[in-house]
């Protein structure tokens, strides 16, 4: 089977999603195509050589990882008022043009977080709770099909977006390494889910 290009559902949209900070519908399906664009060509590439898809090369952390850094900086490019957060490891990952000293802020309020995850639903874990505009985007991988050549690319299946508090988390269980996380509880879960941006048909 040919190596194929992804593409998103154009019937996929909600176009009552509320968007804030004048984000539009079309700044997440460019951010998103973009995505699949870069799969797309890296994959091909790979495949020619006869090595593995970047899919299978990257444990599923980082593939989150790498998903949320290219989908900040796609909805920065795309979008009107929306810039990367220049801070290493500042929150949130986009902030708004001109309101913090040379876009950057450790710890600022007007912008958006973006997560990445393959967990239906968009309960994606954090370093913590707090007040925020959150967008979790969900995907999926293909790491059954054999052979392997004939795997379905990399697919996006869900995008949620919504103003969450950070009384609305519930605090994780350390793990081994003693790394604390915070995951949205039924409520926030659910309002994060009421403002649903993109599924899949």
């Amino acid at each position: 089977m040919p190596h194929k290009r992804q593409i998103l559902d154009p019937a996929g949209f909600n176009p009552k999603a509320v968007l804030p900070f004048s984000l539009r519908l079309k700044d997440f399906d460019a951010a998103m195509q973009d995505v699949y664009d870069f799969f797309f060509d890296v994959n091909k590439s790979l495949i020619e050589k006869g090595l593995h898809r970047l899919d299978d090369m990257l444990r599923p952390a980082a593939m989150s990882g790498l998903l949320s850094d290219m989908l900040t900086a796609s909805m920065a490019k795309h979008s009107r008022a929306l810039v990367e957060n220049k801070y290493f490891n500042g929150h949130p990952d986009l902030i708004v043009q001109g309101r913090y000293p040379n876009n950057s802020v450790a710890a600022g309020k007007d912008g958006v977080e973006i997560k990445s995850t393959r967990k239906k639903g968009g309960a994606v874990d954090t370093h913590g709770g707090r007040d925020q505009w959150m967008c979790v985007f969900v995907y999926q991988t293909d790491h059954k099909t054999e052979p392997a050549q004939d795997r379905e690319p990399m697919k996006f299946t869900e995008v949620y977006l919504g103003e969450v508090k950070a009384s609305e988390f519930r605090n994780n269980p350390r793990g081994a390494l003693g790394t604390k996380t915070a995951t949205l509880g039924a409520a926030g879960i659910q309002k994060l889910r009421l403002n649903w941006v993109y599924k899949a048909h």
